[in-house]
């Protein structure tokens, strides 16, 4: 696999990863961040970050 493919494939599985396998090891009420628990604050940081990287995967791949 070259090294392009590589980077497009962990630009599509992190977050998938991180929202499906890492929420239990994340699921925590403290610390409090911003008066919201660590656990929603994980989830809506890759929620919004998602975008991110699919963008990453289209400039890689000379979408856009």
């Amino acid at each position: 696999m070259s090294r392009v493919r590589i980077l497009r494939t962990l630009l599509v599985v992190l977050p998938i990863v991180a929202l499906t396998v890492c929420v239990p090891l994340v699921n925590r009420i403290e610390p409090r961040l911003f008066g919201m628990p660590f656990i929603l604050l994980w989830i809506l940081f890759w929620v919004f970050a998602t975008p991110g990287f699919l963008w990453g995967v289209g400039r890689t791949e000379g979408r856009w």
